[in-house]
């Protein structure tokens, strides 16, 4: 493939600065979940993988160092950290969100499990309590090593609401492995490999490969060129290591932001720094003509373009700046260059809908930011609709209070004579565009939850 890539126009001027070494290297490692892709990827797509829930599934360790390669590995055993992650974007954003609510939706249960009594060959296997979607162990490079993990979340656990037949949301396997410092410590990375998954409740993973199977029987023979074979076993593809910022569980009682039991306040801006909120990318986060290599490698991992790092390995922020988008799609077919052209260009696509909310004043004497002594000023935070549907709405004033969406129960609108009319998702979408809304909260009886009230 990446012969293919450098007989284009735009790469042939490179062609003579690619050493036999270059084109030659391998990893030196390789990672192999054993268990076989999907037959309806087109071709030119990253492969998908379907995993049922709570199944032990092997993942083979192999070694593909040469006599005599990576003399600096100088110890016997390598570590390997092994994460569930989304691979949507934006679901990457809200990742520290969206794990929070599913530890308390499921208490006491992990995400990610490794399954220690049919594994080889690996030691000192641990699973930390406040990290539910990652593993770690150590092993022997020399030595046949296989771990067998256990995914326990489920794809459709993170779609918008659940209503039957939703399309689940894909994860991401991946694997970092480090080797030992100067001071016994295992943080110099080696290497990062990643797969695409899909995890379904029990045996349902074997019926979607089934479908999938008896789709792609009924496609033509010129259909059929249009997609990759089901490989009898996944192989995670290189790709950047993970960022050290790993989800850490919030050991507080509540997820809630405040510890009042009647009422919660909306911030003025300025989080607290003893607590986590949700990762969110820079919003210029563009890239720069200045960018070295290294610097335009790490944007293309931290904008979910992994796969395409080795591709672009050689290329400065400049480099990529230059191409058109007619470069990227030959390059990375049209859904995923057209995708990468416009974050290079740092185009924003406009919301379909803007709303400002304000918190009561009354409610929030103690938090808003004065000015002139007024303690009756109300500022508003400006919110971005795309879905227009309630569920977003009420995803989107949680994160504007700091807690989980699971704490809001109902929104009402207050309507004529003061009636409070249940928001639905006709009303959302027929909200005005820039329409304004103060803000109340009223404590749910029946639980510790709050009903949100729009003026």
């Amino acid at each position: 493939m990446l012969g293919d890539v450098l007989a284009l126009p735009i790469f042939k001027q490179e062609e003579p600065q690619l050493s036999p070494e270059n084109e030659t290297k391998v990893p030196p490692f390789q990672y192999v979940l054993c268990t076989a892709t999907s037959p309806a990827v087109k071709m030119h797509e990253e492969t998908l993988t379907y995993l049922n829930q709570g199944q032990s599934y092997e993942i083979r360790l192999l070694e593909n160092r040469k006599v005599g390669e990576f003399q600096d590995l100088n110890t016997k055993y390598v570590k390997s950290i092994i994460r569930v992650v989304f691979h949507d974007r934006r679901l990457q954003y809200t990742e520290h969100q969206q794990l929070e609510g599913w530890r308390w939706s499921r208490p006491g249960d992990r995400i990610l499990d490794i399954d220690i009594p049919l594994s080889v060959g690996i030691l000192d296997p641990r699973a930390s309590p406040t990290q539910l979607n990652t593993v770690e162990f150590l092993w022997d490079p020399s030595k046949r090593a296989s771990a067998f993990i256990q995914v326990h979340c489920i794809s459709t656990e993170f779609t918008p609401r659940k209503h039957g037949g939703e399309k689940g949301v894909p994860f991401r396997v991946q694997i970092d492995t480090f080797k030992q410092n100067e001071n016994d410590e295992y943080t110099e990375h080696l290497h990062s490999a990643s797969c695409q998954i899909k995890v379904f409740k029990p045996k349902g993973a074997d019926r979607k490969q089934k479908t999938d199977r008896e789709k792609m029987e009924k496609k033509t023979a010129q259909e059929k060129e249009k997609y990759q074979p089901s490989y009898e076993t996944t192989i995670l593809t290189e790709c950047s290591p993970w960022p050290d910022v790993p989800y850490q569980m919030n050991n507080a009682p509540s997820p809630s932001y405040n510890s009042s039991p009647n009422s919660f306040s909306l911030g003025d801006g300025n989080s607290s720094p003893t607590h986590q909120v949700e990762f969110l990318p820079p919003s210029n986060d563009h890239l720069l003509p200045s960018a070295s290599i290294q610097d335009a490698q790490q944007w293309l991992h931290r904008n979910r373009f992994s796969p395409f790092c080795r591709l672009f390995s050689s290329f400065s922020g400049a480099d990529l700046l230059k191409m058109s988008k007619e470069d990227f799609v030959q390059i990375c077919g049209p859904a995923d260059g057209i995708r990468l052209f416009n974050a290079i260009k740092g185009r924003n696509v406009r919301p379909k809908m803007t709303i400002y909310v304000c918190q009561e004043p009354e409610q929030n004497r103690s938090h808003h930011k004065r000015e002139n002594g007024d303690s009756n000023l109300c500022v508003y935070h400006a919110i971005f609709l795309e879905e227009l549907t309630t569920l977003e709405l009420m995803e989107k004033i949680a994160n504007l209070y700091s807690i989980s969406t699971q704490q809001i129960n109902r929104i009402y609108r207050q309507g004529p004579t003061g009636i409070h009319v249940l928001v639905s998702n006709e009303m959302v979408q027929n909200f005005q565009d820039e329409s304004c809304f103060v803000i109340t909260t009223l404590k749910a009886e029946s639980n510790d939850g709050y009903h949100i009230i729009l003026k």
